[in-house]
């Protein structure tokens, strides 16, 4: 793909802003006419040696009060991931349906098994019928999660 110089610039402008390469893909649409297809756009950006900038990951969340220091090492698995009393594992075979599925231990004990489906949802099936985990268990759950799922390449 050939741009202009100035088009070229008006690229770099964008990923320097931080826009995502969908983003670049609409703008080349709606602001030069090009209609490209995503790997069209992730080309032309490698073309150009441009790199856009990752999105800043959230940071883990604060410690649950009243958690001994080492409490949640208790009885886990060595490839359990753990935040502050929540522990995180992902099965090596995925339940039907899922792309990922693992086990939850939440800071009080309490036992849930997880998966992500096709379209990306999260889903928590808990031990105990009608168990609900405190928030601030789910916001770690959550961070131990997208943590494991990173390490593992997904």
């Amino acid at each position: 793909m050939n741009l202009t110089e100035e088009q070229r610039q008006r690229v770099t402008a964008w990923i320097l802003q931080g826009a995502k390469l969908s983003e670049i893909q609409n703008r080349l649409a709606e602001e030069f006419g090009l209609r490209l297809t995503y790997m069209e756009t992730r080309l032309l950006v490698d073309d150009l040696k441009l790199t856009p900038k990752d999105p800043e990951r959230p940071k883990a969340a604060a410690p649950v009060a009243g958690l001994k220091p080492g409490a949640e090492e208790k009885n886990l698995p060595p490839d359990a991931e753990k935040a502050a009393g929540v522990s995180v594992n992902v099965d090596q075979i995925a339940r039907p349906g899922a792309i990922v599925s693992g086990k939850v231990t939440f800071s009080d004990g309490q036992k849930a098994e997880w998966y992500l489906d096709q379209t990306g949802r999260l889903g928590v099936v808990p031990g105990q019928p009608g168990y609900k985990p405190s928030a601030a268990d789910v916001q770690q759950f959550q961070a131990a999660l997208q943590e494991e799922l990173a390490r593992m390449g997904y």
